[in-house]
Parts: C-alpha cells; sequence; structure tokens
C-alpha cells in the first residue's frame, strides 16, 4: 500500500512538472515580442556563421536571398571570402538594438515587406591581416510565419 501511494506521488510530481514546463513554453511564445524573435535569428545566424556552419546559416535567409544564391555557391563564397581572404578562423560579433521599419524594401522595386526589423551587426576578426571590424546593417522579416535574414541591395 505505501509503495503504490509513493508511486502515485512520484507520478504526479512528474506530471506536475511537465505540465509546468510546457505552460512556461507556451506563456514565453506568446510574451516572447517580434522583435525578440528577429532578435534571436540574427543571433542565431551569425553564431552559424561565427562556427563556420554556412549550410544552416543560409537556411536562416529568407528565399528571396535563397533565389540570389544557391546554398553551395553560399556555402563556398563566405567561407572563401571571410576565412579565405581575412585569414581569420572565426570572429566575434555584436548585434545592436532593432529598429523597426514598416512596407520596407530590400530592393528598389522588389518585395514590400509589412514590417522589416533592422540590426547593425559588427563582426570583428582577428587574422593574418590584423585585427579590422566589418559592419552589416541586416534586416529580418516574416516568411511563413518564421523570421528570416534578408540584407540591403537598395541603392
Amino acid at each position: 500500500m505505501r509503495r503504490r501511494r509513493q508511486r502515485q506521488q512520484l507520478i504526479v510530481l512528474l506530471l506536475g512538472a511537465g505540465l509546468l514546463g510546457v505552460m512556461i513554453y507556451l506563456v514565453s511564445s506568446i510574451l516572447i515580442s517580434a522583435e525578440g524573435k528577429a532578435e534571436r535569428v540574427v543571433e542565431n545566424f551569425y553564431s552559424l556563421e561565427q562556427d563556420g556552419d554556412y549550410g544552416q546559416s543560409w537556411e536562416l535567409l529568407h528565399s528571396v536571398m535563397h533565389d540570389r544564391f544557391s546554398r553551395g555557391a553560399y556555402i563556398q563564397d563566405r567561407a572563401h571570402v571571410f576565412n579565405g581572404h581575412f585569414g581569420a578562423e572565426t570572429f566575434e560579433f555584436e548585434v545592436s538594438d532593432a529598429q523597426e521599419h514598416k512596407q520596407w524594401r530590400m530592393e528598389k522595386g522588389g518585395k514590400v515587406f509589412a514590417v522589416a526589423y533592422e540590426f547593425r551587426v559588427v563582426q570583428v576578426y582577428r587574422g593574418k591581416y590584423g585585427h579590422f571590424e566589418f559592419v552589416q546593417y541586416v534586416y529580418v522579416v516574416e516568411e511563413k510565419d518564421e523570421w528570416r535574414v534578408v540584407w540591403d541591395y537598395r541603392e
């Protein structure tokens, strides 16, 4: 009898902990702003690039960017330019706070995005050519309920 009660208490405790975890996940998903989700995408994108995982970072690009770069070409170009030319194995990066833009276009005459979040990203390289910083303005837009990275091609 005593064992049965202990087992039941353990099951109730485990179910309660699982339910609490699900509730925390749902509440945090609801409460995290679109801006916060966009910033996470930028952080994830550059963390992948920092690790040299250009294939996975390419997956975080919007489909309009996929139209510009095939996956293979992107991987080859990024590794060649950033690792080969700069002579650095990796880099550090800083992401600014978001700036929201309404009705934003990444290029003249291009698709209009209802909302875009702009981030200023500074990549810091230390390589065979010394210490330098590379600044890029990165935009995050929504595509099929997912936030994706695009770059500014306006003149």
